[in-house]
Order: structure tokens, then C-alpha cells, then sequence
């Protein structure tokens, strides 16, 4: 059974967006582009308004402000889907943010197995369909007039989305269920994510072929906007192509493998006999510790280097360390995704690793595993 993760903290809000609340213990972000949505669906329903509910001169165009706000509500529902789907799995969502396009949710970490990534991301389609699906059943019981309009606005709208994330290619959900598909057939979550990849550009060259042959045949889509929509297809395949090619570069880094050979020595060591004792073992790094053998620092070899020599007897090795705060310790076992994840938490240049029995193994420099992948 799986516990959901803590909420996580508030963050600052990114230049561009406001908050307006929180959903599944994450933020709601909109952005400002939303207003520039909303100013365009109100003057795309401002004619339908005027055949339903003539007369209504300039609050017509109110009428399609809030068709707008009752859409990005109904968006916002399938992007909690997502967000409650993935902390039921433990994921932490960091925000849900709606913008031009529709909606994205940020969260942590990548799925461990097929049925995480199936049920995260097939989960808005369904609400989505659902949506829709109880609007049209609403459409049949609702007078004619506004309400009927916004009903019948809201029916369409959500089955188009429910059916258009279905298309198998990220970044859309139905190329998160294509991954989880071959996923599991094959074993390897980078095949998964490769041929969704490589499905979300198809479909990004579809669309352009739509818009080309919809310009100037006055199709029911502004060519312009499909050209959009295939941009932000291509964009966002090749930004999933180009991750899983680093994901595959570190499922077969091994820190044990990368680790510099470590002196560990007490933090209130002279400089200069921390450096002879490091020369006389041939160590390649520095780790200062507590009295208790605690690792608290790993000495930075250009602080060393700047140091004049005449005042290096007379400091402490510890002015010349840096601290290792939380998630700068890691067992020497670690590898592939799991070190991918641990380095993405907390960013640096080196890391102490720690052998089984608690000791100092030695240190991985992110340098090191960059230079290894690249000799891959």
C-alpha cells in the first residue's frame, strides 16, 4: 500500500504566475498568459453568444470570460487527477499549473514501475471524458439559453481533451501510457520513453499537415494555432528524448566505481599536515570529521591551492572545507536512477560515500561521473 508523500513546502512563485491555491497539498499556479486565453475564447464566443441571447451588447464578451474560467476550472480537475493519482503513489507534486496551452503538473521524481506511469497519466484522460461526458448528459436536461451554451461549451471542450491526450506521443498522457506500455513489455523504460518520444513528434509533423492544408479551406482550428500546438509537441518530445539519453547514461554509472581515493582526517588538523598526510597516501581527496569520526567537510582543492603556503601550518583544514549538509552523504552502493534522483536533490560538486559498515568509503565528484558518461 502506498503512503502519500508529505505535502511539500511552498516555494516562491515563478516571475510570470500568481497562486491560487493549493490542491493535493501543492500550489495552483495560472499564469498571465491565461488572460490573453481568456480575452480570446471571449471574443471567439461573443458571435454564439449574440444567436443564443441577443441584445446583450458588450456582456456577451463577460459571458465568454467566464465559458473561459469554467474550461481552466475543468482543466484544473484534470490536473488534480494527476497530482492525487501520484502522491497516492508517494510521488511529491510540486505545483499544478495552468497556462495557454492548458495545464501541466510538476512532479518529483520518475515512476518506478509501468502501472505507477500508467495510472498517473491515464487518469486525465479519463477525468476529462468524464467531464465531458456529464456535460452532454447535462445538455439534454438544460433550457435553452446561456446556461445551456456554457453546458454545451463544456461538453466539447472536455471530450476533445480527453481524446487528444489520449494520442500516443509525449508529452501528451497518452504517450505517458505508450511508455508504460512498452515499458512493460520490454523491460527497459527507456524503449518506453524513446518510441512515446519519437510517437510526439509524428504527431508534431501531423499537425503541421494539418495546418497546411486548413490555411486559407477555413477549417474549424486557426492554422496559426496548430503551428503552435506542433511546436510545443516537437519541444517537449525532444526534451523527453534528451532525458531519457541522460537516464540511460546513469543506469549504468556505479558510485562504488567513481570513488576517489579518501583521507579522512580530524577538522582541527593544520592545513599543511592534512595536505602531507594526503600526499603520503596518495589520496585524491580530503574528508575532514568530527572526534567521533563524523564526516562534516570535504576539503576544496582550489582553497588549498589559493592558500599561501606560509600561513597553511597555522589554519585549520576545516577553513578550507566545505560543509556537508543533508543529502551530501551517500552509501556506496548507489547507482543508476536512484543516484540520478539523489544528485538532482541535492546539488554539488562532490559527495562523501559511505561504506556499509559506516565508515568513509571515499568521494564522487559530479565531474567524475560527467567525464565517465562521456567516455560511455
Amino acid at each position: 500500500m502506498s503512503v502519500p508523500s508529505p505535502a511539500p513546502p511552498r516555494t516562491p512563485v515563478p516571475r510570470g504566475m500568481f497562486r491560487i491555491g493549493r490542491i493535493a497539498g501543492s500550489d495552483v499556479l495560472v499564469s498571465t498568459s491565461w488572460f490573453v486565453v481568456a480575452a480570446l475564447i471571449a471574443w471567439i464566443m461573443g458571435p454564439r453568444v449574440d444567436q443564443v441571447e441577443p441584445g446583450l451588447g458588450g456582456w456577451k464578451y463577460v459571458v465568454g470570460v467566464a465559458f473561459a474560467m469554467a474550461l481552466y476550472l475543468a482543466i484544473l480537475l484534470h490536473e488534480a487527477s494527476h497530482a492525487v493519482v501520484a502522491r497516492r503513489f508517494g510521488f511529491r507534486v510540486e505545483s499544478i499549473t495552468l497556462h495557454f496551452l492548458g495545464g501541466a503538473t510538476a512532479i518529483e521524481g520518475e515512476a518506478r514501475r509501468p502501472r505507477q506511469e500508467f495510472w498517473i497519466a491515464v487518469v486525465g484522460p479519463i477525468t476529462s471524458l468524464a467531464v465531458g461526458a456529464t456535460a452532454l448528459g447535462l445538455w439534454f436536461v438544460t433550457p435553452p439559453g446561456l446556461l445551456r451554451l456554457v453546458v454545451e461549451g463544456l461538453a466539447g471542450a472536455n471530450l476533445v481533451i480527453g481524446v487528444l491526450n489520449l494520442v500516443p506521443g509525449l508529452p501528451l498522457d497518452g504517450g505517458r501510457v505508450l511508455k508504460a506500455g512498452v515499458w512493460a513489455a520490454t523491460g527497459r523504460v527507456h524503449t518506453g520513453t524513446r518510441v512515446a518520444a519519437w510517437g510526439g513528434r509524428v504527431t508534431a509533423v501531423a499537425v503541421v499537415v494539418w495546418a497546411a492544408l486548413s490555411a486559407g479551406a477555413g477549417g474549424v482550428v486557426n492554422p496559426i494555432v496548430l503551428v503552435i500546438v506542433a511546436i510545443f509537441l516537437w519541444t517537449g518530445a525532444s526534451q523527453s528524448l534528451a532525458a531519457a539519453a541522460v537516464v540511460e547514461g546513469f543506469s549504468k554509472v556505479v558510485a562504488r566505481d567513481l570513488a576517489r581515493r579518501t583521507l579522512a582526517v580530524p577538522e582541527d588538523l593544520p592545513l599543511a599536515e592534512a595536505v602531507r598526510r594526503a600526499q603520503e597516501a596518495e589520496a585524491g581527496s580530503i574528508v575532514t570529521t568530527t572526534s567521533d569520526g563524523r564526516p562534516v567537510g570535504v576539503v576544496d582543492q582550489q582553497a588549498v591551492t589559493a592558500m599561501p603556503d606560509e600561513r597553511k601550518p597555522w589554519v585549520a583544514v576545516s577553513t578550507v572545507a566545505r560543509s556537508l549538509a543533508d543529502g551530501r552523504t551517500l552509501p556506496v552502493s548507489i547507482s543508476g536512477p536512484d543516484l540520478l534522483t539523489a544528485l538532482r536533490e541535492v546539488p554539488a560538486s562532490e559527495y562523501v560515500l559511505m561504506a556499509e559498515d559506516g565508515g568513509i568509503h571515499g568521494v564522487l565528484a559530479t565531474a567524475d561521473i560527467v567525464r565517465a558518461m562521456r567516455n560511455r
